[in-house]
């Protein structure tokens, strides 16, 4: 099943933002600025460690343009999104993962390559959901 493009996740909650710079071994695929994004379940499942169906994480990758001693936002590379449905996704952990092309809400940059591009490296996180992210107050 498709996942769903994350309508309005810029008003959801922030969870943390980093930036992955070159020399990082992810560099190639996610070199830049990181914003992390959840909606209400998602948030439930980062206080209680269990992320229940309807949950959404949003991974925003912007370029990180460096000038004038300031790093700032380029253009949006991917939107990431695991979308948490433990039946329609059970093959991948009970989440969903997709990456939408820039700021395109229709072009898909993972598609049926979810369990090798994106859930073989979150596997290493089952013991938390399959979530990397935890949520800094």
């Amino acid at each position: 099943a498709a996942v769903p493009y994350p309508q309005g996740y810029r008003a959801w909650r922030h969870v943390k933002t980093m930036v992955i710079e070159a020399g990082h071994p992810l560099y190639a695929s996610f070199g830049g600025i990181h914003h992390l994004y959840a909606n209400d379940q998602a948030m439930e499942g980062y206080r209680s460690g269990r992320f229940p169906d309807g949950a959404v994480i949003v991974f925003d990758l912007l370029e990180a343009v460096a000038a004038g001693h300031a790093v700032t936002e380029g253009q949006r590379k991917v939107v990431g999104v695991m979308h948490r449905d433990a039946s329609k996704y059970a093959a991948t952990g009970g989440w969903g993962f997709e990456g939408f092309a820039g700021d395109s809400h229709t072009e898909r940059a993972v598609g049926d390559k979810a369990a090798t591009a994106c859930f073989a490296c979150h596997t290493a996180q089952k013991d938390h959901g399959y979530v990397f992210s935890s949520y800094r107050r």
